[in-house]
């Protein structure tokens, strides 16, 4: 063994199975450097069972509060936008902060769940912030997970969605409500949701490239929520072709060219006059869309929309999918606000055709019958 001297701390070095091993004690004193040292060496001659056991230890004697800042630190690396983990993670060391991992079982996580209740807190954000939750646990969060779920617990209910389809006759006041806008970005940003479903960031951070407008006629999304969304293709009906194109020779007018790397909607206050940075919101526009339309909905609701008529126009649902970047039938299913005329429709058909297939049997049996008479009306005469 030996320790030695570096600058302000003691560093240690030794030879453990043919390979040295140096490093900062991370101390001043002699007597404690010596300690590190032999911990160090004790510590490389476990087995990497023991290592382990020891870590999950160690983990389960952090605080919440440590447990969650050190897994932010992890996930901001790992995507693009953390800001939904932040804020979920947020509520749950505002009520678990002091709380060791070890303590959380699922009895806390269930009155996690009802104080958040109680805070007036939609089921979808508690559901969402439990997983986020079970997730920095690691594996004590997985045997947590598979209790609730045998117990049926793990989960909040969640009410129905509250998106709708607007109608056709609403479509048609937003679009020409639109059209009216001084934005430029608002009227072929709408034409582009109602017609091609893209999600709000899918949107508004679309460049020319993902674009083509003569050959292809296509759009392909780029960074999604999904994996399944991203890279999807979508093919550009006559609408979204027009609109488009009229879009594309306004911005040529305004910046010269379309540049492949310019987003289609710049970013700009009142006017687009940046067209290397996307636009940050539609808000502004479409509330004023809304109001002058005369229509209650949510901007996402365009969205729904369309996979509402896709549905009704009988699309499959790998259609369905593939156009709206859905990853699964529960999701599809969420999105899909068949209206009631259409399964009016749906079931008046059904019955349409068993009447149609009911005279169509009581014409053959007359048809026999009458077939059978014509033998005995000859042997009377």
């Amino acid at each position: 063994m030996s320790v030695f001297k570096n600058g302000r701390f003691y560093h240690y070095e030794f030879k453990l199975d043919g390979r040295r091993y140096r490093g900062s004690t991370g101390t001043a004193n002699r007597a404690d450097a010596i300690n590190e040292e032999r911990r160090q060496r004790e510590r490389l001659q476990r087995s990497y069972s023991q290592v382990l056991e020891e870590e999950a230890k160690q983990q389960q004697r952090k605080t919440i509060q440590e447990a969650a800042d050190e897994f932010l630190i992890d996930y901001k690396l790992k995507h693009e936008a953390p800001t939904f983990a932040v804020y979920a993670l947020m509520h749950v060391t505002e009520i678990l902060r002091r709380k060791l991992v070890v303590e959380i079982t699922p009895t806390v996580v269930k009155r996690y769940q009802a104080s958040r209740l109680e805070q007036k807190a939609g089921p979808k954000t508690i559901n969402d912030e439990v997983l986020l939750l079970l997730r920095l646990l690691g594996d004590q969060g997985d045997l947590i997970r598979a209790k609730m779920r045998r117990e049926k617990s793990l989960k909040l209910a969640l009410p129905p969605s509250p998106g709708r389809a607007f109608a056709a006759e609403e479509k048609s006041r937003m679009l020409a409500a639109a059209g009216k806008l001084r934005s430029k970005n608002i009227y072929p940003a709408l034409v582009l949701d109602l017609n091609c479903g893209l999600r709000d960031k899918e949107l508004r951070h679309l460049r020319w490239q993902q674009i083509d407008l003569i050959d292809k006629k296509t759009l392909t999304v780029g960074k999604s929520k999904t994996e399944a969304g991203t890279g999807r293709v979508i093919p550009l009906n006559d609408t979204v072709l027009a609109a488009l194109r009229a879009h594309a020779a306004w911005f040529v007018k305004r910046f010269g060219e379309c540049k492949p790397e310019w987003y289609v909607f710049p970013a700009g206050k009142g006017q687009p006059n940046d067209p290397t940075r996307p636009v940050t919101t539609l808000r502004t526009a479409w509330t004023k869309v809304r109001d002058n339309a005369k229509v209650v909905g949510r901007w996402h609701d365009n969205r729904h929309t369309l996979v509402t008529e896709l549905a009704e126009s009988g699309a499959g649902e790998e259609v369905i999918m593939s156009i709206a970047g859905h990853v699964s039938r529960t999701m599809l299913s969420r999105y899909s606000h068949v209206r009631m005329e259409a399964k009016r429709r749906a079931l008046d058909e059904i019955a349409a055709r068993q009447r149609t297939a009911d005279e169509k049997r009581r014409e053959e049996a007359e048809r026999h019958q009458r077939a059978a008479n014509i033998p005995q009306l000859t042997v009377t005469q």
